[in-house]
């Protein structure tokens, strides 16, 4: 028979079944499909090879039937060229599970673990799961620059514009894994702009600088982290991580264990007095070793604090600073430090770097022979530090 509007609306299942095809005459391969329960759908049916397809094209209360005719016929179209709609359907559907969140944390255990340190391996995360979070359900074929370009611009306005180039590269690095691994054709992360210009790796602040920092540093956690890392040259994370029982007042010494170092060796650090009185303004939380922070871990909102200094150095200077970051800091007292005399192993020892004289075996047993030599050099640095930031040396 052929299908009409008037004869589908009166044909049923016939008693004893629960499923049943009527298929169309003038469009052989194209029917209406009845299952028990009441649903009706238009299907076409053929052939590829040997096996036989079935595709759903859709149910009658939502596709017509002069829609549905017209939908099989490119279907069987595309059967007679050699296609199979079936199996391209069931590839779409496929591709459309691949979404962002399950391969953004395949990409994380299968490959990502395995190459990155720890430290980078965690910022990594961070971004994946925290800042691309919209992205989580979207495909990845389906992923847009626009997409990724607005998400760039809400990441700068609530976390920074380096958060925001952070987040951008750890995209970047998923997406090239995702092109190799087959799951999508091409980056929506190119073409996309940088939420800032980065700074150079290899800058060193004037004394002037540094002094509007240390006077700019406001007061609280972060002014203190900022403080100590001018006097000590440590690693951003080491001091916003201190804690309490590093802290050897009685010896004047902070002692960071070897899981808290970069390169996983002891580190010895000698306070001079400045850095003993940024300790002893701080108030010792109940409960608590780490030095900085309120929550379960060691300080965070680094970049609103830093947005917040560049705030107040510029209300300082009248105008907004030249671009720099808190490593620039380490980068200054290393450099500053031989401008006053102190000899490189000596500075080296001094960063906790393994490298030139101190690198293989040699470095283990010249681990701890400089630490005469290293407060020495703090404290001339300590003094240095304050002739400058009292205005009496630029």
């Amino acid at each position: 028979m052929r299908l009409t509007k008037a004869i589908v609306e009166r044909l049923t299942l016939p008693p004893g079944t629960s499923d049943k095809i009527y298929f169309d005459d003038d469009l052989p391969g194209f029917g209406l499909r009845l299952r028990e329960g009441g649903k009706r759908s238009w299907i076409t049916q053929f052939r590829v090879g040997s096996k036989q397809r079935r595709v759903t094209i859709g149910t009658v209360k939502t596709t017509s039937l002069d829609a549905a005719r017209n939908q099989a016929r490119r279907i069987l179209a595309k059967v007679h060229l050699g296609g199979d709609p079936q199996a391209e359907k069931a590839e779409r559907r496929a591709r459309a599970s691949i979404t962002f969140r399950p391969m953004a944390e395949r990409y994380l255990a299968e490959h990502a673990v395995k190459r990155l340190k720890p430290r980078s391996y965690i910022e990594v995360e961070r971004h994946l799961k925290k800042h691309w979070a919209p992205l989580a359900e979207i495909p990845i074929r389906d992923v847009t620059r626009a997409d990724v370009a607005a998400q760039l611009g809400r990441i700068a306005a609530t976390s920074g514009p380096i958060a925001s180039n952070r987040a951008r590269a750890a995209l970047s690095a998923f997406v090239a894994w995702a092109i190799g691994e087959g799951l999508t054709d091409g980056s929506p992360v190119l073409g996309t702009n940088k939420a800032t210009a980065e700074i150079s790796r290899d800058r060193v602040l004037t004394p002037g600088e540094l002094a509007a920092i240390w006077q700019g540093s406001g007061a609280g956690d972060y002014a203190a982290i900022v403080r100590l890392l001018i006097l000590t040259g440590q690693r951003r994370e080491e001091v916003g991580g201190m804690l309490w029982s590093e802290i050897d007042a009685a010896d004047a010494m902070w002692r960071i264990g070897a899981e808290r170092t970069k390169n996983g060796r002891a580190h010895d650090v000698p306070l001079a007095a400045s850095a003993l009185a940024v300790l002893g303004g701080l108030e010792r939380r109940e409960g608590r070793d780490l030095v900085f922070g309120t929550g379960e871990g060691p300080f965070q909102g680094w970049s609103r604090a830093k947005a917040a200094l560049d705030g107040r150095i510029a209300a300082a200077l009248g105008r907004a600073p030249a671009l720099w970051r808190l490593h620039d800091i380490r980068r200054t007292v290393a450099t500053r430090s031989a401008d006053l005399g102190v000899l490189p192993h000596v500075i080296e020892a001094i960063l906790n770097h393994v490298s030139g004289h101190k690198a293989g075996v040699a470095g283990v047993y010249n681990h701890a022979r400089y630490a005469p030599e290293k407060r020495l050099a703090l404290t001339l640095w300590g003094d240095h530090l304050s002739t400058l930031i009292e205005g009496k040396s630029q």
